[in-house]
């Protein structure tokens, strides 16, 4: 290969990436899983899997879990 194919190429495999960063930013969607337990997407890398009687426990600790937030707002990292 010559240089200015690798360049070509090189320039074409780096607007392939630029398009499948751009597509993956789709929100957030809920699926059930193979296993019949509740999957939430989009929240990071891998989805978030939790059986219903989970989902309900930890819904049901919303309150706690938001003022556990905001009490150690100074020591939790935010992701950007």
């Amino acid at each position: 290969m010559s240089e200015e194919d690798l360049k070509s190429e090189l320039e074409r495999l780096r607007a392939e990436n630029e398009s499948l960063k751009k597509r993956s930013v789709r929100g957030t969607s809920i699926r059930v899983s193979e296993k019949g337990a509740v999957s939430v997407y989009g929240l990071g890398r891998f989805p978030v899997t939790l059986y219903q009687e989970q989902w309900v426990k930890l819904l049901d600790m919303g309150d706690e879990i938001r003022a556990f937030i905001r009490d150690n707002q100074g020591t939790l990292k935010a992701k950007t």
